[in-house]
């Protein structure tokens, strides 16, 4: 894990030879790859109890229909009328010229190029565009009545992820392992997961924000197929063996104990520490967690794994979601891209749901042969929708007032929709469902009361939702 520094035989510790532990991680920090350090600090952050870690498993508010999260993120804004929210009304009013307003958009009335099918059992329309996903209508609900607060993407997209577009917050998955903690202490509780880089905001969107570093996101590129590759210095470079590395952890140990005999402890560096040993279990967790060559061929082909391009990809981010969650981990992000479409939608649409397409509904049918799916809250949400009106030819503008999220999993009613959008899918009219609402119902899955879940700092209590009061929707539970 560090350079080798050579052996001393009985020689003692003399505090006056080393340098601050602030100067000390500094220089060695970087052997660990900031992956492993960012997403494992541990024990007692300050302010915060000192006995246990902070991601010890922890007892939610009340009984829970979930365990754990999956969610999916399509960026750019998916239009609801092309995908989730059936609009016939739009072809009767094909071509027809608006003023704006109301989420509408100006311009020329555009109807939706695809169809929407009755799918499943229970006959729920959703997009030709999810031929593989329509199998699994039966296990979702569809929330058709969602809205947010500004259609600018960077800023909608943290108001997704943290609940907040202006001021940095904790991520929601932050708040999840803040208030579940994790099953696994040898694996990040919160991993988030973008091919070939970071979304619209960064890392933010994963962020902790003013809670201890133990419970912000770990990113990985699921288009990294070589351990290495996925977690940066996962393998140390100048220590082969694991006794050599042991060593070096003692070694660091006694170190900063000498450090925290002479100064005021520091809770943040104190946790900082403590992902040393982590880092050093993780490598063998989460080489095997990351590892699909044990995949079977058969699931393989049901995520779509076995082709190539960008179903590929997706695929193998949707298996090692998979992997992660059976192992313990607690919230999975899964990003996609490509949904920000002012024109072309007939043919991007269906591009980009193809990718998706097989990788999302093997992912469900999966968790659900293997009983994940009934302790497991998959939710999918975008930033903001899209208008009814033309934009660029054939495509669409941004509108806040109205878009569609699904739920699966988790205690959540299969085969059913909630809320309603006007006539054309231009704004929520019925049963809205705010994103802070969204989010409410995500942690009550959890057992979680939104209101009763707060983190002091600043002086003050603060919540994923804020001050907005918002309640779960509860009636779309089981």
């Amino acid at each position: 894990m560090f350079w080798n520094c050579g052996k001393h035989p009985g020689m003692e510790l003399n505090p006056n030879l080393y340098s601050t532990r602030r100067d000390f991680l500094n220089r060695m920090g970087t052997g660990f790859g900031s992956l492993a350090l960012a997403s494992l600090l541990a024990d007692q952050a300050k302010g915060q109890a000192a006995s246990g870690s902070l991601l010890a498993p922890k007892q939610p508010h009340y009984p829970a229909t979930a365990k754990r999260v999956c969610h999916i993120y399509f960026s750019g804004a998916q239009s609801q009328v092309d995908t989730w929210d059936p609009k016939p009304e739009m072809a009767k009013a094909e071509g027809k010229s608006t003023s704006g307003g109301g989420g509408m958009g100006r311009g020329k009335i555009l109807p939706s190029p695809f169809a929407f099918p009755k799918s499943g059992k229970s006959g729920l329309e959703i997009s030709e565009i999810w031929t593989e996903l329509s199998k699994c209508v039966d296990d979702m609900c569809i929330i058709r009545s969602n809205w947010t607060d500004v259609p600018a993407h960077e800023e909608a997209t943290k108001m997704m992820t943290t609940g907040d577009f202006r001021l940095p917050k904790p991520s929601i998955g932050a708040w999840v392992t803040y208030g579940l903690g994790s099953d696994n202490q040898n694996l990040p509780a919160f991993v988030a997961m973008n091919p070939r880089g970071f979304p619209s905001a960064g890392n933010v969107n994963w962020q902790s924000a003013f809670m201890p570093g133990a419970f912000q996101g770990t990113y990985v590129d699921p288009t990294n197929t070589r351990i290495e590759q996925i977690i940066e210095n996962i393998k140390s470079q100048f220590i082969g063996s694991s006794a050599e590395q042991r060593q070096q952890l003692d070694l660091l140990s006694k170190i900063n104990e000498i450090h925290k005999q002479k100064r005021q402890s520091d809770g943040q560096l104190d946790a900082r520490i403590q992902s040393f040993e982590l880092a050093y279990r993780m490598q063998t967790d989460a080489t095997e967690a990351f590892d699909m060559s044990k995949e079977p061929d058969h699931i393989l082909k049901l995520y779509g794994a076995d082709g190539m391009g960008e179903q590929a990809v997706q695929a193998r981010q949707f298996i090692i979601a998979r992997r992660l969650l059976e192992r313990g981990v607690k919230f999975v992000q899964c990003w996609n891209g490509g949904w920000d479409m002012h024109a072309g939608i007939a043919n991007a649409g269906r591009n980009r749901a193809a990718a998706l397409d097989k990788p999302m509904a093997g992912f469900l049918i999966d968790l659900k042969q293997r009983g994940l799916l009934k302790d497991t809250i998959v939710a999918a949400s975008t930033e903001f929708g899209r208008s009814a009106t033309e934009d660029g030819p054939g495509g669409r503008t941004h509108n806040a007032k109205a878009f569609s999220s699904w739920l699966a999993g988790g205690g959540v009613k299969g085969g059913t929709s909630y809320g309603a959008t006007d006539e054309l899918g231009s704004a929520a009219v019925e049963n809205k469902v705010h994103v802070h609402e969204f989010h409410s119902t995500i942690l009550h899955a959890l057992g979680f009361d939104s209101e009763k879940l707060t983190f002091r700092s600043g002086g003050r209590d603060f919540r994923l939702t804020d001050v907005s009061g918002a309640q779960p929707v509860k009636s779309i539970f089981a």
